[in-house]
């Protein structure tokens, strides 16, 4: 499992809630930006994307020992792989082997969970901040364009493009701006497509091939 793109969604799961500090965020971002333009803010965006990126690469190398972190990645998958089969094919003299290693597996799967965890106590709260802060002050509420609606998850708390009927309400921030993308909508979905790249760069991929 690639933990980075859970800590993405931890990221902005609160981003379209009641503002912490006593306001309203609606959609994240500012009536007057001091970033104007789609064009611009959409580059703007994605530039932060990648610089957060990299700030939690350099993290997480710093704070977590890759070697160990991927031996113990190659160890459990090998076998959860080989239990898998063994049970597949219903083989109880190898399931009986192999279950006999369990509570070691169990333990290399909680070690690897926490070497995960660590460098989330650095990088949550003022990747949070910087959210709350600076990136709605510099940006609209939305910051680019999709050709087609991508509000795909029910109910109206995680909204990634203006509606068809927000683009009809005068003195919406989507006024005719159907399917525009909301501020933190772009920073997620641009900070997921470079997050594989800078893994690979930095070589803090979870990816063991």
């Amino acid at each position: 499992m690639d933990f980075n793109f859970i800590l993405l969604f931890i990221d902005v799961i609160h981003l379209q809630m009641p503002d912490f500090l006593g306001g309203e965020r609606g959609a994240l971002g500012s009536d007057d930006p001091i970033i104007k333009g789609v064009i611009l803010s959409m580059f703007a965006v994605s530039g932060f994307g990648i610089l957060l990126n990299i700030f939690n690469a350099a993290v997480r190398k710093k704070m977590v020992d890759q070697v160990k972190l991927k031996r113990i990645m190659k160890e459990t998958r090998g076998w959860q792989k080989e239990r898998m089969a063994a049970m597949r094919a219903k083989d109880q003299a190898k399931i009986a082997e192999l279950g006999k290693k369990s509570s070691y597996m169990n333990k290399m799967s909680m070690e690897m969970m926490q070497m995960n965890m660590r460098p989330m106590m650095i990088t949550f709260v003022p990747l949070i901040l910087i959210f709350y802060l600076v990136l709605p002050q510099l940006f609209s509420y939305t910051v680019a364009f999709s050709p087609i609606p991508l509000n795909v998850i029910p109910g109206d708390m995680f909204q990634l493009t203006c509606t068809a009927e927000q683009a009809l309400e005068e003195g919406h921030h989507c006024f005719g701006k159907e399917n525009a993308l909301y501020l933190w909508a772009w920073y997620f979905l641009s900070s997921i497509a470079f997050s594989g790249i800078i893994m690979r760069l930095t070589k803090t991929s979870m990816d063991l091939s």
